[in-house]
């Protein structure tokens, strides 16, 4: 298949209907499903909820806030019936209680390395802060649980073109060391457009095929 042909076959799936399917608050209430799955994880802020909206063309279909930790569950979306995005909490955050950050390392934790249907990981660094120790820990759990991830920079726009290409070079070279890391980094902007058809094309990879006939039981905000 050749680049342009990736592209399209991404930009036919995102154009699909995406849906709400529930918030997920302990693994308990992770849903049984057929479908693949392509979770959105990385440090508060940045960036996860932005970059959903923008693959799907859809302004509030996750839900953006500009204040760390606010996200408290993993997110799910069902997009044109064909693969699952998960938009989890964002890691990272020190101004939060004790409690209520074991909570969510627990959830994303155990979502991460007990979910067979996950077929890639979207690991989202900031482009204006490269990666931190945080990043490099979810890197060796996702290495540990054998989850592939794809490193996603977002936020290309904020710096300029010269400290971008180091950002990258210094995060390629990270991602190399670990095992499940995909070795291709992706270079994004949620303003701009930047990146997202490559994105849309990586995930399209993992989906079912759009004539797989798939129907999932239906549901809505309020989980139903």
């Amino acid at each position: 298949m050749t680049q342009s042909e990736a592209i399209e076959r991404g930009r036919l799936l995102f154009a699909q209907e995406c849906r709400f399917l529930r918030p997920i608050v302990s693994l308990e209430d992770v849903p049984d499903t057929e479908l693949p799955e392509a979770a959105f994880i990385g440090r508060s802020n940045v960036g996860k909820s932005s970059l959903i909206n923008a693959l799907t063309g859809r302004n509030a279909l996750a839900r953006v806030s500009n204040t760390p930790g606010r996200t408290r569950e993993i997110n799910l979306f069902d997009l044109g019936r064909r693969l699952i995005l998960a938009d989890l909490p964002g890691y990272g955050f020190a101004r939060v209680a004790k409690a209520q950050s074991a909570a969510w390392r627990r959830l994303i934790s155990g979502y991460l390395q007990g979910r067979p249907q996950l077929a890639r990981v979207c690991l989202l660094i900031d482009s204006r802060h490269g990666v931190k120790d945080s990043d490099e820990t979810m890197m060796d759990l996702l290495d540990g649980a054998a989850v592939s991830f794809q490193v996603i920079l977002t936020k290309s726009d904020k710096i300029d073109a010269a400290e971008l290409a180091n950002v990258l070079n210094a995060v390629a070279a990270a991602t190399e060391k670990h095992t499940a890391g995909h070795p291709e980094v992706f270079v994004t902007s949620s303003e701009t457009g930047a990146g997202l058809a490559e994105v849309r094309a990586a995930l399209a990879g993992v989906a079912l095929p759009s004539d797989s006939g798939y129907k999932p039981a239906a549901a809505g905000r309020d989980g139903g």
